[in-house]
């Protein structure tokens, strides 16, 4: 048990989706695991482990909102409970006006303005990437599927609410970056010191240059093709 995660000894499978909402966590076990059980329960964070339909053994945990929170628990998934793939399921903000709500993104890389690795680095910059077997595999699973996915970098920002500079997001757009969201370049980063494997696949909510979204509770219980696309990996 870590003291974050309440779940006791092999609990936790080595394979682990990483919704940040965890009653997406919740709605992903009910209907995409069979026999799952649930492992934490610890400040609504939920956690649970089951079987995919091919008979392997997978977990599913809400990891929170922001580099923070996801932090605390990638450190204790790999360190506590040996886990050694995560894939951050999640939703993302589309920076191009191309990208629609419901499309599907792979962040390779994610850029980020939070000073958090410029702290570990002392004042140098590092470059968060994806784990290239799982990125491979996961864009060649989607072509199985025939479910349309875009690859590229995406921004991980600290603000949601950006009142300083509504329109930063445009200085990233202009240098190609697809998409924002919270969490991936911790995933990457804490990913990367661990020797472990991670990935993050992003259903899109909103589009900043059109304005489009979709509502609240659709973000929370459907954007099935991303898990469809995680659980074939």
């Amino acid at each position: 048990m870590s003291i974050h995660i309440g779940a006791g000894p092999g609990a936790v499978a080595s394979r682990v989706l990483l919704p940040g909402d965890p009653l997406r966590a919740k709605y992903i076990a009910k209907t995409f695991l069979t026999d799952a059980v649930q492992y934490n329960g610890l400040r609504g964070m939920l956690g649970f482990t089951g079987m995919d339909g091919r008979g392997n053994r997978v977990s599913v945990q809400g990891s929170g909102m922001g580099m923070p929170s996801l932090g605390i628990y990638v450190n204790e998934l790999v360190d506590a409970y040996g886990v050694k793939e995560i894939i951050r399921v999640g939703s993302c903000g589309a920076l191009k006006a191309d990208i629609r709500t419901r499309d599907i993104v792979i962040a390779q890389g994610s850029c980020s303005e939070s000073s958090a690795n410029r702290r570990r680095f002392r004042g140098m910059d590092f470059a968060p990437v994806a784990d290239w077997d799982l990125l491979l595999r996961a864009y060649r699973t989607a072509e199985h599927l025939g479910i349309p996915v875009r690859v590229g970098n995406i921004l991980a920002a600290d603000l949601f609410y950006n009142d300083a500079d509504p329109d930063e997001w445009k200085l990233w757009a202009a240098y190609g970056v697809l998409a924002v969201e919270m969490e991936s370049a911790e995933l990457y980063t804490v990913a990367a010191r661990k020797g472990v494997k991670a990935l993050s696949i992003l259903t899109v909510s909103d589009c900043l240059p059109t304005g489009e979204q979709v509502a609240s509770e659709e973000r929370e219980n459907s954007f099935a093709d991303m898990v469809r696309i995680a659980l074939e990996l």
